[in-house]
């Protein structure tokens, strides 16, 4: 394909992508290190997805995310450090230490939440997708799921509802293969996510996921109609996640000629190929990916020594029940 990208631009897209995947770097070093609990769901390969898509969304767009979520937290400009302190429970965290990884969310950014619901933030992109159109807002909103997803009750109706109110969203659909430990192919009849849009008369756009030019080019089509009032719209974007399902998943169900083909679709090493032949020189990539490594990794040492949230801070946050007390205890 030949790219119609400035150098400055490529660049900017190799830098979200560098932060992506030197984030995810050091929380999975940090996890299996068990510096903090939980599960950890990294999208280690698939950062052209988000990176290629955010590019075209301001911040007062909102983004639903999905379990494996860093990678559109940080496109969509999540500060690195609330998100990595939000990973080890601490009170500086984005949620102040009460979600995790599968729940980061930052409203400031129309970063509406990661969700540890398959296909749950279909329905939540639907409903702020509905409030936007209520308040006269010309923003939109990103809706991320995979390709397990589009076999949930939420996704049919999720997609039905925005068809018939138009509603100014774009669904994305990250297809690496997998839903969660099966082939998503083994358990979807017919020919998937773009037909089933299609069926609701929501038209689609199928897309290498490796490719960041090809998905920010796409992508940027498909918000330009939606901003322009055409209504919804869906991304199919075929990538592959390197891990496991979790950071202790061996995946042991893919061959080694399996995951050996998907690392040789890095959406990292493709564009550096591009810029190379543009005369990037070499030094400066990897001089950008030590600066990422080393933010990650400040963003690790500090969250690693910051404090956790305070007991009191359980009864914060939380459904009003009626002022309850608050016990001695906390």
């Amino acid at each position: 394909m030949t790219s119609h990208h400035t150098n400055a631009a490529l660049l900017a897209l190799r830098r979200g992508m560098g932060r992506i995947r030197a984030f995810e770097t050091v929380a999975l070093a940090a996890h299996r290190a068990k510096e903090f609990a939980g599960y950890l769901h990294v999208s280690i390969g698939q950062e052209a997805v988000p990176t290629g898509i955010c590019a075209h969304l301001g911040p007062e767009d909102r983004l639903t995310s999905t379990h494996r979520g860093h990678g559109h937290a940080l496109a969509k400009g999540a500060d690195a450090y609330g998100m990595m302190a939000e990973l080890y429970g601490r009170a500086d965290g984005a949620c102040g230490g009460k979600g995790g990884s599968m729940h980061i969310a930052d409203f400031s950014v129309g970063m509406l939440g990661a969700n540890g619901i398959v296909a749950g933030g279909i329905p939540i992109a639907c409903g702020a997708a509905q409030g936007l159109r209520l308040l006269g807002s010309p923003a939109i909103v990103a809706c991320f799921f995979g390709d397990g997803a589009i076999n949930r009750g939420p996704f049919m109706e999720g997609l039905n509802w925005a068809a018939l109110y138009r509603l100014p969203i774009l669904f994305v659909c990250e297809a690496n293969t997998f839903a969660a430990f099966t082939k998503a192919d083994d358990t979807t009849a017919g020919p998937g996510a773009l037909a089933r849009a299609e069926s609701c008369g929501i038209p689609g756009v199928a897309v290498d996921g490796s490719d960041v030019e090809a998905v920010d080019a796409a992508a940027g089509d498909l918000v330009r109609a939606i901003r322009a009032g055409s209504g919804p719209r869906l991304l199919l974007a075929s990538t592959y996640r390197w891990e496991g399902h979790t950071s202790t998943d061996l995946a042991a169900y893919r061959s080694a000629s399996e995951v050996e083909a998907g690392r040789g679709r890095d959406p990292l090493a493709r564009l550096d190929a591009t810029l190379a032949a543009r005369g990037v020189p070499a030094d400066a990539l990897r001089r950008m990916d030590e600066e990422d490594l080393a933010e990650m990794t400040d963003a690790r040492d500090r969250s690693r020594e910051a404090e956790p949230p305070p007991l009191r801070s359980a009864f914060s946050d939380v459904q009003d029940a009626g002022a309850p007390e608050v016990p001695s205890w906390a």
